[in-house]
């Protein structure tokens, strides 16, 4: 498995979502545990993004496949970056 961060915007039709049905977010989080990632940790940020989620998953192509689906629906628009710890990031450079 691997981390990944998410970076996320949610669209007009996403806020208005989030406003009518707040716990909508945790119901996500579910449906991206389903596809085999799991959520690690989640913050609501002020900024140019709305919400930064740490994911760890499998491979490159869950967190794509994960992405278009959640894009797909048009309430969200997604930033992820594969992440490497700093101290596996010291080692590879030794």
């Amino acid at each position: 498995m691997a981390i990944y961060i998410a970076l996320s915007n949610l669209t007009d039709e996403g806020r208005k979502t989030i406003k009518q049905r707040p716990g909508r977010i945790k119901e996500v989080n579910k449906e991206i545990e389903d596809m085999g990632i799991k959520v690690l940790g989640q913050y609501a940020v002020l900024g140019p993004y709305d919400f930064v989620t740490i994911l760890d998953a499998p491979n490159n192509e869950a967190v794509m496949k994960m992405s278009v689906e959640l894009g797909s629906r048009g309430s969200v628009h997604l930033v992820t970056l594969p992440a490497i710890s700093v101290d596996n990031f010291i080692k590879t450079l030794k």
